[in-house]
């Protein structure tokens, strides 16, 4: 995959490649952008969405999930997904936003 740095992200780290985070840690548990494409392969595992509570509600955040268990356990495997992970970040990024000339 190549150079990842971790970054403070809220009470956890970020995992981030290029500048785009494709995952983060929280309270131990490792969680994986995801995309329309790949969400139903988390599913199919098990895997649930990141979620935290407020004083209101409990939210979700579809766009990232718990890794997969084995993953955790297969170097192999978890670059796999990583790599998925990241390719769903790529694809979410807005573009940049062009100046317009004046």
């Amino acid at each position: 995959m190549g150079p990842i740095e971790v970054k403070r992200f809220f009470g956890g780290f970020g995992l981030v490649q290029a500048g785009v985070q494709f995952a983060f840690v929280m309270k131990g548990t490792l969680y994986l952008r995801v995309d329309d494409a790949t969400r139903p392969d988390f599913e199919r595992l098990g895997a649930v969405p990141f979620s935290y509570a407020t004083s209101a509600s409990t939210v979700k955040v579809a766009s990232y999930y718990e890794a997969p268990v084995d993953a955790l356990e297969d170097p192999h495997a978890l670059r796999e997904w990583a790599t998925k992970a990241l390719a769903s970040a790529l694809g979410a990024r807005k573009p940049a936003r062009r100046k317009s000339a004046s």
